[in-house]
């Protein structure tokens, strides 16, 4: 699969401890040379913030690329296939 990375200028991932799919995606970026800022929404403050970029967030992790919201792990799965050169 190739995919331009530089698609990737602003990401963010809003994350909590002990998830499985936030670690996920934290290693895709990682392993693929892409900076991310990580929220940590066990934060009450952070999490309000979460809440009012998408209200309907019921799991983690919560991906936002260039602020369009991607989604959880298996959302930006499915994103990146609609991204493939």
């Amino acid at each position: 699969m190739a995919y331009n990375f530089l698609m990737f200028k602003n990401v963010e991932i809003y994350s909590k401890s002990n998830c499985l799919y936030c670690d996920k995606a934290k290693n895709y970026f990682t392993q693929n040379n892409v900076d991310y800022v990580e929220h940590n929404a066990e934060i009450s403050e952070v999490f309000d913030i979460l809440m009012t970029r998408n209200p309907y967030a019921r799991t983690m992790p919560q991906i936002f690329i260039n602020d369009e919201l991607i989604g959880g792990y298996t959302d930006l799965e499915d994103w990146l296939q609609t991204k493939k050169d």
